[in-house]
């Protein structure tokens, strides 16, 4: 699958976009399709890097929980638009700072946590599928 990469900021400090397309074209190439999986070649994924002000604003109205969190994702129904990803770069921060590691190293996790979402995987309803490919992929991708 080839992927065109759209993304926007509205945070300071946010990866260049052309390193973001380089992550998510490197991942698609690797995810297989989940049986709900978007089956479509060369679709468009949209990032969007936000505070966590937003993201609580967004997984308030779309999941219901009055919460920042890392990640969301929303597949599109149809069209060249796989879907968008969102990623709060403070929430992000925060993890990787108690991790000991470097902001990019889990910002690319999240893209590609965000990318199996966009492919129809979803570890809140399946029997460990999602956790256990997203482990081998970030081993392939060394994100581990």
């Amino acid at each position: 699958m080839s992927v065109r990469v759209d993304v926007s900021s509205k945070v300071k400090g946010s990866p260049p976009a052309r390193r973001v397309r380089a992550v998510l074209e490197h991942a698609s190439r690797l995810v297989p399709r989940s049986g709900a999986g978007d089956s479509r070649s060369g679709a468009e994924v949209s990032v969007l890097f936000c505070g966590d002000k937003t993201m609580r604003t967004l997984n308030r109205r779309y999941r219901g929980k009055d919460r920042a969190t890392d990640v969301l994702a929303f597949p599109a129904g149809s069209g060249g638009l796989l879907g968008d990803i969102v990623i709060s770069l403070p929430y992000a921060a925060r993890r990787s700072r108690r991790l000991g590691e470097p902001p990019g190293k889990e910002v690319r996790r999240l893209l590609l946590h965000g990318l199996l979402h966009l492919r129809g995987y979803d570890h809140e309803t399946d029997q460990g599928e999602m956790d256990g490919l997203e482990a081998k992929l970030r081993r392939r991708l060394g994100l581990e």
